[in-house]
């Protein structure tokens, strides 16, 4: 069943093993190292939370809190994420494959419009950006 909404999904195939792909999205120093974000803190277990606070370029920080929906090792991060002025989080699916010392990630959101839409799947290619970035120098 799908909700109604605007979605994205983006694939890419990382050059990293999947332990060292799922470490880097559930160990605090990781995402922190790599996700321009600071004050860290995740408890990555069904019904856990984070937080952060977010920098973008310019020197702006933004504190962002979710909680964790599902979480299967190595396989699956479903996240959500607080958004005032919305009754429900909106939820980010991390799927993980592993493929030998690859793994091949797909993340995928609904929203609400198509800008905020738009706006998410900017913010998460740069997210994977940083991610590539990050686990060609780990």
């Amino acid at each position: 069943m799908s909700t109604p909404g605007f979605e994205y999904t983006l694939t890419r195939t990382l050059d990293a093993p999947v332990d060292k792909v799922w470490a880097a999205w559930t160990v605090a120093d990781n995402y922190g190292t790599w996700a321009s974000a600071e004050e860290v803190v995740m408890d990555a277990r069904p019904g856990g939370t984070w937080s952060s606070v977010m920098v973008i370029p310019g020197g702006a920080r933004i504190p962002l809190s979710g909680g964790y929906t599902e979480v299967v090792k190595n396989k699956r991060l479903v996240m959500g994420m607080n958004v005032p002025g919305r009754d429900e989080p909106v939820l980010m699916t991390i799927d993980l494959a592993a493929d030998g010392e690859r793994t091949q990630i797909v993340l995928s959101q609904t929203c609400d419009t198509a800008e905020e839409r738009d706006q998410a799947e900017q913010g998460s290619n740069f997210l994977l950006d940083g991610l590539t970035a990050y686990l060609a120098t780990a």
